[in-house]
């Protein structure tokens, strides 16, 4: 069977020949659900059950799979990141608010916000190769080139912690500013970290967590997501309402997109023709348009999305039936 049709399979709708777009997954973090989303029609076409509270969903480095972190139920949900089919179960994954794996896909961390501490696995089979204490809600993260060192936010304590990934030893802990979310490593190997708490966001030197560069962006300042060129980061805030667009080289703001509602996460699809912003007060997601940066639509999704992920394959477009089945977690799951 084709791999579009098992979509079209798994959520009982009517395929259309011809026509091509893409589907989008969104987390509904309040309502224990994701919903896929048909971007060529802009509907929900479903909303699936899933643990509690998932916020963060990344694709393994080989590309094979997705997983959708459930912090509180402990596990990861594995999808297709083509079809957004189910194909499993990771479990004993404790409270992964947030999720990476290091740029040689040799190793996997994850962000314990609710129980502040970091743990670093092995990624082949997802073994605990160490599990770090520290007070002040780690948040988000990102990696060295090298892959030898992890750096973590930490939301309440106003720090950026560094991790040797190999020893998973502490290698500085440094103060940056209020309330530190997301957090990129540029090609020159600086690192970019949001500060929500002062609409801002800084330049951090990753050898010692030295604050340098600060650029005023808008009211909570929060995530960022690259633009695909390795000069300019999106980025959101959050309270303001609005979506940067960042010239890390310049360090200086070159547009700002009106997205109301709690901008948070973003995506862009394959064709490099829309930003996908999650609105988490809103209870939907945006949709920009790259070429004028300007919000052209949104869609109603569940209750706080958060995360949001463009499935990488292109699958035939649905006419959707009046009624949707909701396909429980134990018999989609393998």
């Amino acid at each position: 069977m084709n791999k579009f049709a098992v979509l079209a399979a798994t959520l009982g709708l009517v395929v259309s020949a011809g026509a091509r777009a893409e589907g989008i997954v969104v987390l509904n973090s309040e309502e224990a659900s994701y919903s896929i989303i048909d971007a060529a029609t802009r509907m929900e076409v479903q909303r699936l059950p899933i643990g509690r509270e998932p916020h963060h969903l990344m694709p393994t480095p080989d590309g094979k799979d997705l997983l959708i972190a459930s912090t509180g139920t402990n596990e990861l949900l594995v999808l297709d990141p083509r079809t957004g089919e189910r194909r499993g179960i990771v479990r004993n994954i404790v409270d992964p608010y947030q999720l990476g794996f290091s740029p040689d896909g040799k190793w996997f961390v994850t962000a314990a916000y609710r129980l502040d501490h970091v743990d670093i696995y092995r990624a082949d089979g997802f073994k605990l190769a160490g599990r770090i204490f520290l007070d002040g809600l780690p948040s988000h993260m990102s990696f060295d080139a090298e892959s030898k060192t992890v750096f973590v936010t930490l939301q309440q304590s106003g720090r950026v912690a560094a991790f040797d990934l190999a020893t998973q030893m502490l290698k500085w802990n440094a103060p940056v500013g209020e309330a530190p979310a997301g957090i990129v490593t540029l090609l020159d190997k600086r690192l970019l970290v949001a500060l929500t708490g002062e609409d801002a966001i800084v330049v951090v030197d990753p050898s010692n967590g030295a604050v340098g560069t600060r650029l005023r962006t808008g009211k909570g300042a929060h995530n960022f997501w690259p633009k695909g060129d390795g000069r300019h980061f999106f980025l959101s805030n959050r309270i303001e309402g609005t979506v940067s667009l960042i010239d890390t080289q310049e360090m200086k703001v070159v547009a700002t997109i009106r997205v109301p509602g709690g901008p948070d996460d973003m995506d862009i699809t394959a064709d490099g023709k829309e930003l996908w912003v999650t609105q988490r007060f809103l209870r939907r997601i945006a949709i920009v348009d790259m070429a004028t940066l300007k919000m052209v639509g949104h869609v109603p999704v569940g209750k706080s999305p958060h995360g949001v992920f463009v499935l990488k394959g292109t699958q035939t477009t649905v006419a959707v039936p009046s009624s949707l089945q909701t396909v429980s977690a134990s018999a989609a799951a393998k």
